[in-house]
């Protein structure tokens, strides 16, 4: 139970950082000597030094003979910094115990090899499970070369997200609406569809009180219909991405650019949202927050084009037909071919109830 303990601390350290590694994941070190945490250190920003790096570091001379935890296999490799199964071996560590594996097949457990022909006593797969979801964009990406998809919704208990006239502020309450903040904080983009610009007008910015990083806002938006005066085109907080059918008008397209906002047109007549996805990935962009509408959300339903689901359920009850629901489209016809989610939490965030699921492909 002592290695439990000790990595549930260094995920700690690598939780702190989500959102601002990627394209990098994020992890966190521990070093631990005669029963005293002499180091700890948490990759900060992609380009620069691992937590192995830091929390040796901070170790000092008491690295030797000392147990490191770490929640990812350190990389073995020169990249944009040395390999931290080098330094590892340098500082006389005796012990390593790892979370997780490399996902790369081409580089997965060289680390622990590495460490292993030094003569260093490597455990893994401790808390092996919280360490993938910690980092579950990273290994998506890296496993499929596709972005991982979390679709967000807010509704009452009977699934709308708005009255028969349109309205929906706010149906859920201040707490879980910073909650979805911070998951955008954690994601590189966030995704809408035109019909939500034209409606809501929103920035699609991060707002956390102390601060946050903004994603990369992309719209889908077939005939170009976005307006140059939409907020999100008057600050730079974040980039703005449109993706347009092959048929959008050129001169809208000129304009949009000239307003530094980069257009996509798409292959085909219409916005693939499989396309959009492999686009984003040719772009290093590991994970995408859709809060896009009822037709956006059965757009990515419909092409199975997700992989978590996040529901914020309001104590409300709106009824009617004409009350837009969580997902549109056309839906799916057969119940053998209905997509399965596995919940993975349900929790109170305020008033709200916040279920967390995951499809399973």
């Amino acid at each position: 139970m002592i290695d439990e303990e000790y990595m549930r601390l260094a995920l700690q350290m690598a939780e702190s950082t989500q959102g601002q590694t990627s394209p990098n994941p994020a992890v966190g070190a521990i070093v631990v000597n005669n029963g005293n945490v002499v180091g700890m250190g948490a990759h900060l920003q992609a380009g620069q030094a691992h937590a192995e790096v830091h929390a040796l570091s901070m170790a000092g001379d008491q690295a030797e003979g000392a147990t490191i935890y770490i929640t990812l296999e350190p990389c073995s490799h020169f990249g944009k910094t040395p390999p931290c199964a080098n330094l590892i071996i340098e500082k006389n560590i005796k012990r390593a115990v790892i979370a997780t594996l490399d996902p790369n097949p081409d580089v997965g457990g060289q680390g622990v090899k590495k460490l292993e022909q030094a003569g260093i006593e490597v455990t893994t797969g401790v808390e092996k499970e919280k360490a993938y979801w910690l980092n579950r964009y990273f290994f998506h990406f890296i496993r499929t070369g596709t972005p991982y998809v979390t679709l967000k919704t807010a509704a009452s208990l009977d699934g709308k997200t708005a009255t028969n006239s349109g309205e929906s502020q706010w149906i859920t309450g201040s707490k879980a609406r910073e909650d979805s903040h911070v998951l955008r904080h954690q994601h590189d983009a966030i995704l809408v569809g035109i019909g939500t610009v034209l409606q809501d007008d929103p920035t699609l910015t991060a707002r956390l009180k102390n601060g946050a990083n903004h994603p990369i806002r992309v719209v889908l938006d077939r005939h170009l219909r976005i307006p140059l005066s939409a907020k999100m085109l008057q600050d730079d907080y974040a980039s703005v991405w449109v993706f347009c059918s092959k048929e959008a008008d050129n001169n809208k397209m000129e304009l949009l650019e000239k307003a530094g906002v980069s257009v996509f047109p798409c292959s085909t007549s219409s916005v693939d949202i499989k396309e959009v996805l492999q686009t984003l990935a040719e772009n290093q962009v590991l994970s995408v927050y859709v809060e896009g509408g009822a037709s956006v959300h059965g757009s990515f339903l419909e092409a199975k084009a997700f992989q978590e689901m996040v529901c914020y359920m309001a104590p409300k009850l709106i009824g009617g037909k004409a009350a837009p629901s969580v997902i549109g489209g056309e839906g799916i016809a057969s119940i053998t071919e209905v997509p399965h989610v596995n919940i993975r939490s349900v929790e109170h965030v305020g008033n709200d109830l916040k279920i967390t699921t995951v499809y399973k492909e």
